[in-house]
């Protein structure tokens, strides 16, 4: 054994050229181990963390950047990619024809509403991380703890409604509601974090009461259908009821004016009449019964003037008197 190692009495020449370039060799495959360990690639969604022992040092963009071999490390954040957390069920497989599973997650999306019932509620929160300093080093795992921030933040929220709202008007509302009181504690917190969005996947009444709840929602479908075929027959009866009865009233109105100027004009002529009556009797008496005589006869057929004193018919003049 000591002649195989004994570099003095290695005969061959290939072995000894190896034996003598041997440090060089391991030199330069520290050199390369060392360059390669220095650079690294930050992709353009995300941002590094240098950290030196441990402790923070930088945050470096996106492109090639360099580090201290074996004494810097490197922490990539995705800051730019959209993440989701699933709640009341779990995507098995996503594509085109997507498979998910509830096993394990059924607990989570039960909830108690405002008015004692319950409600099976699956949702999805969809965030970004914003600050990649505080998602690393301020939480020990930001992630777990956002899913119970979600989840707390909705049980409260649908324990203030009832279930009749969180099954069907009130989704909208209690989604904008969750990112907002979400995002506030996550800032308490210094998760790092920012919900985009809130997604109620599925509302549905438990298993057991969701023939019940079937019911009573097409119950209420049923007469709200009624009450909007009975507000469209009001619709059409009482305007037209309305409009026939204002339209009576204005040709009331009408008439009433009609016959109260008419009134008025007879009197105003008459007053007029009584005047000159007044100031010359005998003429305007004169006057008056011609003017009468004069729109009389003409609506007269034959006429045959007598002498009142006469005793005898003494046809005068056949008249034909003209307007």
């Amino acid at each position: 054994m000591e002649n195989i190692f004994n570099i003095n009495k290695i005969e061959s020449p290939f072995l000894k050229k190896m034996v003598k370039y041997r440090k060089i060799v391991i030199i330069v495959f520290f050199s390369l181990l060392v360059f390669f360990s220095a650079f690294f690639q930050i992709e353009p969604e995300e941002v590094g963390v240098i950290t030196r022992f441990g402790k923070y040092v930088k945050k470096v963009e996106p492109g090639l950047n360099m580090k201290i071999p074996f004494i810097e490390q490197v922490y990539k954040v995705p800051v730019e990619r959209q993440q989701k957390l699933e709640f009341g069920f779990r995507t098995v497989r996503a594509g085109v024809n997507s498979q998910y599973t509830r096993s394990g997650a059924k607990d989570e999306s039960l909830m108690l509403t405002g008015d004692l019932n319950l409600a099976d509620v699956e949702w999805v929160v969809q965030y970004r991380i914003n600050d990649a300093y505080k998602y690393l080093f301020k939480v020990r795992n930001p992630e777990n703890t956002l899913r119970d921030v979600s989840e707390a933040v909705l049980r409260q929220i649908v324990g203030d409604r009832t279930v009749n709202e969180v099954l069907t008007v009130g989704r909208t509302e209690i989604a904008t509601k969750m990112v907002e009181l979400a995002n506030q504690i996550c800032k308490d917190y210094s998760l790092g974090i920012k919900i985009d969005q809130v997604v109620l996947q599925d509302v549905n009444p438990p298993e057991p009461v969701k023939a019940a709840f079937n019911a009573v929602n097409q119950a209420q479908q049923e007469r709200e259908t009624l009450i909007n075929r009975a507000k469209s027959e009001y619709n059409k009866v009482i305007p037209k009821a309305s409009g026939q009865a204002e339209e009576t009233i204005q040709q009331a109105e009408g008439f009433a004016t009609e016959r109260v100027n008419n009134a008025l004009g007879e009197v105003a002529r008459f007053n007029a009449i009584y005047r000159e009556y007044v100031k010359a009797p005998e003429v305007t008496r004169r006057r008056i019964y011609l003017e009468t005589m004069a729109s009389v006869l003409p609506k007269l057929g034959s006429k045959i003037i007598i002498d009142e004193q006469g005793n005898n018919v003494l046809p005068l003049l056949q008249m034909q008197l003209n307007k």
